[in-house]
């Protein structure tokens, strides 16, 4: 019964850590598939989960901090895409400088603004998105198997974690079952061809962008009003480089995408769990080597069984219209 309440609490620790990753992994995936690379998924991310804990904080209301995370995410996307889209410019340099300034001005401004060390005040109540119990939990709590699975894995998360679940098949929709997203896709592949069609490429990609930068503003905000109750310094911690990892493992497809940020998440829950645990035969694994597992795997998949990788053809590729 021990080994099976584990088990549970795993599952449940699995969909938490891994609902930014998934969020973050659909923004980057949209963004390339339209032909843009954007290493600034950590930034934005980061940028998102300051300005939602400091709106919270302000306002004691977590959808102001919502609102304040996703803007915030959208600009800097938009900041992205006028690097990218409209100089031309490197996408690598441009998502990198993105994700160095917030790095440095989100501690910077906390620390200004509410005078903690880098970090904003600790979110109560109505500030946070808690926690939802789901209809007939109570019910089903008594429930032999069936009702554990429904209390601990399937009740009990926050309000964004939930509508993760309906991002993904709404991300898959769009991009394979909508005019938009055949154009969107196209034009990763052949922008010359969509733009022979009369078809705007720039503003196809700044489409892409803004959807990237509205996710990663949820994924932002759930590390600071969801699963945490505040912003602190580097909380994103390589989150953004799993998605992108996630991604990549995922060959640019929603539901591979999906698996891949399960994975990461099960692993990054496993290791929390790990830590002070003793093994048979092995003891007490240190600290720091639980903390490394997320990102020797992410080496271990990339390296070894990925396999051929076939990016979008035109992603990282400025494109010129020919006079």
């Amino acid at each position: 019964m021990d080994l099976f309440a584990d088990i549970l609490l795993l599952a449940d620790s699995t969909f938490r850590t891994a609902t930014p990753l998934v969020l973050a992994a659909l923004a980057g995936l949209v963004a390339e598939r339209a032909g843009v690379v954007d290493i600034g998924l950590e930034g934005k991310m980061l940028g998102a989960a300051f300005a939602a804990g400091a709106a919270a904080a302000l306002t004691g209301s977590a959808w102001a901090g919502l609102l304040a995370g996703i803007v915030l995410s959208v600009l800097l996307s938009l900041l992205h895409g006028y690097v990218a889209i409209t100089q031309r410019g490197n996408q690598i340099v441009s998502g990198m400088a993105i994700n160095i300034a917030v790095a440095g001005l989100a501690p910077s401004l906390a620390n200004s603004w509410f005078h903690k060390g880098g970090q904003t005040p600790l979110l109560m109540s109505d500030a946070r998105f808690a926690a939802i119990r789901l209809p007939l939990a109570d019910l089903m709590a008594g429930v032999p198997l069936i009702g554990p699975v429904y209390v601990e894995v399937v009740s009990g998360h926050n309000l964004i974690t939930y509508a993760t679940v309906a991002v993904v098949p709404l991300v898959a929709w769009g991009l394979y079952g909508t005019r938009f997203g055949l154009r969107l896709r196209a034009v990763g592949e052949n922008p010359e061809a969509v733009d022979t069609a009369g078809i705007s490429v720039a503003g196809l990609r700044y489409g892409a962008l803004m959807i990237n930068g509205f996710l990663c503003g949820l994924a932002g905000t759930v590390l600071s009003t969801g699963l945490g109750a505040s912003f602190v310094r580097d909380m994103s911690a390589g989150k953004g480089f799993l998605a992108l990892a996630a991604m990549i493992f995922g060959k640019w497809r929603p539901v591979p995408t999906l698996l891949a940020c399960l994975l990461f998440g099960f692993v990054d829950a496993l290791q929390g769990r790990l830590q002070g645990t003793p093994l048979p035969l092995i003891g007490e694994i240190p600290v720091q080597f639980t903390l490394m597992l997320p990102y020797i795997l992410t080496v271990v998949i990339l390296a070894g069984f990925v396999g051929r990788i076939d990016p979008p053809r035109a992603s990282g590729v400025p494109y010129e219209k020919d006079r």
